[in-house]
This record gives structure tokens, C-alpha cells and sequence, in this order.
């Protein structure tokens, strides 16, 4: 990917065209490194995402709504009270150089006219964005950097410094005299390198590009290369692609965004031409960005879960191991029956028994251990004592693996659905029924912040049928028991965990198409989401019946048919 300067103005100029002279209607904060500018603008309403991380800086438009935190953070409140309702009447960039800054027209306390400028620093670690009044001075930042810190201190008060300045070449600026003169000075013997050495506000893959375009090869080397030839090559390409930039990005199989640049990307295949440089960004970035709040943020209950499935899995093995010692207790009764029939034979203080194995037909002399301090009668008690408790527990041991297997099955089920959990709401619903159960201690001194009912997923097929999906346990329950009637039709993906799926058949018949996009849902929604020829299960909601004893969303039925489906990502969006 290549979020370079280039980039960065290009994405730019298309804010200018669409927001320049917009209001600010909303500013939230979703994330700890994620700024929201809802603005308003004479072709209507636009989103300004600010996403100054160190891990993937960027700024650009977008049609995401990331979920927003119930109480907001003290910087997104900071800058509603002083950008709510101001225009924005500037954007500048600095050359060759990931920072923008955006100027907005405000009104202070008093109602007179001032300006504030939003400064978004995206290079690397030292990413951040800052709020300045009209003079320079520093109103407050995302990131506080004390005075002892850093050669650039970022403390509210303080005077804003600019980043220093780059020293290399614009390549906007060269000609093919200045490539030549850069080609034949000191540096990497790689042109790839040696153009990232010296060329200002590009990326490796941009500077990759180049030298595949004009040498043939991404990793080519100068050593024999004809450098006045090669230098005309370079200053033709990038004065083709600087002054006509255009989104490009290479696909995966699954359809996300793998490598962006302003320019044609031919190392990694074939390429496609975005519908904008902030579109582009968006496709790849909302998709990532989504999982990897999903997976911190349910990081310490996927954890919880797993030690809890870790636990069961060795106590499973332990018991497994001793049921399996319980299957030769009939060896027990047969050396009870052998010690009974020569009692007469044992002599006091004797620790071994010689007698003939009547169970064998061959009657062998075997050797059995016996107790001296036991009488003989009390010796083959033991024994047949011992069977006994070995039947007992072949007993309990079998319906104590079948409690912990259901046990298992259900915690299972639930880090899939931590897998396909999207909001904190759904991670808030799965720690809720975590604590129901006993598996999660209750958030004692934490303040609790009542959120809206999280309802089903709602899709609509082909033929009008409206079709439910379950997000988790509960709502899987609260979906078969209590909204299902018995005619509506209820699917699961076979043999695997996953979401109850229903039908809304209201007495009618749903058409094969219908019950295919439903089934497609149900296996994409499993734990089969990757596979082909999924099977489904489907069944009237009415022969679906609570498992006795079982936990939340675990269900038993007999009379069913199996579809088989592809499950696919279109059918989701669809």
C-alpha cells in the first residue's frame, strides 16, 4: 500500500471539491485514534475521517459508520465545543510531506469571528492531531507529548512547531537532467532504492513502479544500464503520473483491497481503477479497521474462553483415561470368584495367591496379590469390591464426559460467535450471557451504560420472505422459543456451530430460491463460513425443542431435509 504524500494531496484535492465552504454538524470519536467530522455541504453531507495511528495513518472521506463509545472522550468533546457549527475555508498541505491542515471558520465565546485550525500529522510514530487557535498556539491534542519527551513537545499552550522540513528532491520539480544527475551520484545500486533515497513524498511501492516501468524489473540494478536513456524513461513516467494521478489497487479472492498507489500497480499482477482516491482508502481500511477493534476489544474473552475450553479438554482427558480403566473390572470378578474357591489354600502372612485359572480353558497357575493383613474372606470382598466401584464409575465417569462435552460444545460455540461479532453491542450481549452462565464475574464497581436492545439480523430474500439471524446464544434462543411460530421454517448449518436462521413464512410456502439464500446465510454464519457444499438442516420452527439440561441456543430435532449451498459474502450484502 502506498499512503505517501502523493497520496495524501490527491486525496485532498477531492475534500477541497466536495467540502470547502461545508459545515460542521457532528464530531465523534470511535476509536482512541479515530476522529469523525460530519459535515454538511452544498452537494449534501459528507464524513471527514481523521485517523492519525501510528499503524496505519490516513485521512480521507468515508461511508463507514463505525460504532460510536455510549459516553464520548474528553478530546472528541473538546472539539465539538470549538468546531460545532464552523465552515471550513482552507486545506493546505505541506510539500512531500503527510500533514495537513484544515482552517475553520469560527465564533468565539463572545460571538466575534475567529479562526481554528485542525493539524493532522501522519507520519509514522510521531502521528497526531492538534487543535490550533487562529495565532498557532497549541488548544489541545490527541496525543500529549511532554516538554521532556520530545524535541517537539505537543502540550495544550503551547506555540505548534511545523515538522522539519524534507530534504529530498520534489519529483514534481525534476527533469530529466535531475534524474540523471541522481542516477549517476553515489547511493544503492538498485534504481528502486536509489529513487527512495532521493525522491520526496513517495512510497517503496511507487518507487518499485518506477523501476519496473522503465527498467523492466522491480529490483533492477544500474550497473551496465544506459543512464541518459534511463534518465528520460524516469522523467517521462513521472511527469505522466504526477500531474494525472488516479486511484489504482490490486484485489484479493475475496474481493478486499490489497495495495493502493495514485499510479497503475503492475508488480503484483493485474490492477483496477478506483472510483476515488478516498473510496479506495475506505474499501481498504473499514473492513480492517472493523476486525481489529473487534478482536481487542473481545480479546479478554476470547482469552476467558479458551483457558475455560483448555481446562475441559484436560479434564475430559483425565476422565477418559480412567473410564477406559473401568472396561477390564470383569477381571476384578473373576480373581474374587478364583480367591473364593480356594480360601482354604491361603495361609496367614501370605502376600500371593497360587491358584488355577478356571476362566481359562488352557487352567493356568496364576499369581494373585492378596493383603496379610486381610483374612481370606475379606481378601476376595475386595475384589469383588472393587468391581463394584469400577462399575459405579464407568457410571458416573460417562455422564460426567457427557455434561463437560455439552459444556464444551456450547463455549465453542460461543468463541464463534466472538469471531462474527461486529459491534461492542454483540460483544457486550455474549459477556452478558458469559456472566448468566458463571463462566464471567460480573463488573462489580464499573459503572454500567444501559445500550439499545440489539435485535436480530434482518435480511430480505428474492421473493419478499423476511429472514432472521441469530448474533449469538441468546438471541438464537430468544429466536426459535419465543418469535418463531411453528409453520415459519428454521435452518442450521450441519454438525457445526453456528446461528439459528428463520424463515418468516407467515402459512405460506417459501419458494426453493428463498430457502437457498437462507441456507447460504446460516452456513455463512457457522463455522463453515470458508467452506463449499455446506450442509443445512431445515425443519419446521415448530420440531426444533430445547436440549434438557443444555445451555443457551442448544437445541435437538429429528424430522428435517439438508440442503447443500455455497455459503458466499453476496448473499450477506444481498
Amino acid at each position: 500500500m502506498a499512503f505517501d504524500a502523493k497520496y495524501l494531496s490527491c486525496v485532498l484535492k477531492e475534500i477541497r471539491e466536495k467540502c470547502l465552504g461545508a459545515r460542521v454538524e457532528k464530531i465523534h470519536q470511535p476509536s482512541r485514534d479515530c476522529i469523525l467530522l460530519l459535515l454538511r455541504c452544498a452537494q449534501g453531507r459528507e464524513k471527514l475521517l481523521f485517523a492519525p495511528n501510528p499503524a496505519a495513518p490516513r485521512l480521507h472521506l468515508t461511508t463507514a459508520n463505525p460504532e460510536n463509545p455510549a459516553e464520548p472522550p474528553m478530546f472528541c468533546m473538546f472539539l465539538r465545543k470549538h468546531l460545532s457549527g464552523a465552515r471550513l475555508s482552507g486545506i493546505r498541505q505541506l510539500p512531500m510531506e503527510r500533514w495537513a491542515e484544515f482552517v475553520f471558520d469560527c465564533t468565539d465565546e463572545m460571538g466575534y469571528p475567529v479562526q481554528k485550525k485542525l493539524v493532522a500529522e501522519l507520519m509514522g510514530r510521531t502521528c497526531n492531531l492538534y487543535l490550533l487557535d487562529g495565532e498557532g498556539r497549541i488548544l489541545d491534542c490527541l496525543r500529549r507529548i511532554g516538554l521532556d519527551d520530545s524535541a517537539r513537545p505537543a502540550l495544550p499552550g503551547l506555540s505548534y512547531r511545523l515538522p522539519e522540513q524534507v530534504t529530498k528532491k520534489n519529483p514534481e520539480c525534476l527533469n530529466s537532467s535531475d534524474f540523471l544527475e541522481i542516477l549517476e551520484g553515489n547511493g544503492a545500486d538498485m534504481l528502486s532504492d536509489r529513487l527512495m533515497d532521493n525522491l520526496g513524498g513517495l512510497s517503496p511501492l511507487v518507487c518499485r513502479e518506477a523501476a519496473l516501468a522503465t527498467l523492466g524489473d522491480g529490483d533492477g540494478r544500474l550497473t551496465g544500464v544506459d543512464l541518459p536513456g534511463l534518465a528520460d524513461k524516469l522523467s517521462a513516467y513521472f511527469a505522466l503520473h504526477l500531474a494525472h494521478p488516479a486511484p489504482y489497487f490490486t484485489a484479493g479472492a475475496d474481493g478486499s483491497v490489497k495495495q493502493f498507489a495514485f499510479l497503475p500497480i503492475r508488480q503484483y499482477g493485474a490492477c483496477e481503477k478506483g472510483e476515488g482516491f478516498s473510496a479506495v482508502l475506505d474499501r481498504f481500511y473499514t473492513l480492517r479497521d472493523r476486525r481489529d477493534a473487534m478482536r481487542q476489544k473481545g480479546g479478554a474473552l476470547r482469552k476467558t474462553v479458551s483457558n475455560l475450553v483448555s481446562r475441559l479438554n484436560r479434564k475430559m482427558a483425565v476422565q477418559q483415561k480412567e473410564l477406559e480403566a473401568t472396561y477390564d473390572r470383569e477381571r476384578l470378578r473373576q480373581l474374587g470368584d478364583i480367591v473364593t474357591a480356594n480360601i482354604h489354600a491361603i495361609k496367614k502372612g501370605e502376600t500371593v495367591l497360587k491358584a488355577e485359572d478356571f476362566y481359562d480353558e488352557n487352567m493356568p497357575v496364576i499369581e494373585i496379590p492378596i493383603s496379610p493383613i486381610l483374612s481370606p474372606q475379606q481378601n476376595a470382598a475386595k475384589f469383588y469390591k472393587d468391581y463394584t466401584r469400577m462399575k459405579n464409575a464407568q457410571k458416573e465417569l460417562t455422564h460426567q464426559l457427557s455434561i463437560a462435552e455439552t459444556e464444551r460444545d456450547y463455549l465453542q460455540s460461543v468463541l464463534e460467535e466472538l469471531d462474527r461479532a461486529d459491534t461492542e453491542a454483540e460483544l457486550e450481549e455474549i459477556r452478558q450471557e458469559l456472566q448468566e452462565g458463571g463462566y464471567v464475574r460480573p463488573d462489580g464497581g464499573k459503572k454500567k451504560i444501559r445500550q439499545a436492545k440489539l435485535l436480530p439480523m434482518k435480511f430480505t430474500s428474492t421473493d419478499g420472505y423476511e429472514i432472521l439471524v441469530g448474533r449469538n446464544n441468546r438471541q438464537n434462543e430468544f429466536l426459535t422459543f419465543r418469535q418463531a411460530r411453528k409453520n415459519d421454517l428454521w435452518l442450521h448449518a450441519q454438525k457445526v456451530h453456528g446461528a439459528h436462521v428463520l424463515i418468516l413464512c407467515s402459512n405460506t410456502t417459501p419458494p426453493d430460491d428463498t430457502v437457498t439464500e437462507a441456507a447460504a446465510l446460516a452456513a455463512y454464519y457457522s463455522q463453515a463460513k470458508q467452506g463449499q457444499n455446506v450442509g443445512v438442516d431445515v425443519t419446521a420452527a415448530g420440531q426444533v425443542k430445547k436440549m434438557g439440561g443444555g445451555k443457551p441456543g442448544m437445541v435437538i430435532y429429528h424430522t428435517y431435509r439438508t440442503v447443500y449451498v455455497n455459503p458466499k459474502a453476496e448473499v450477506e450484502r444481498q
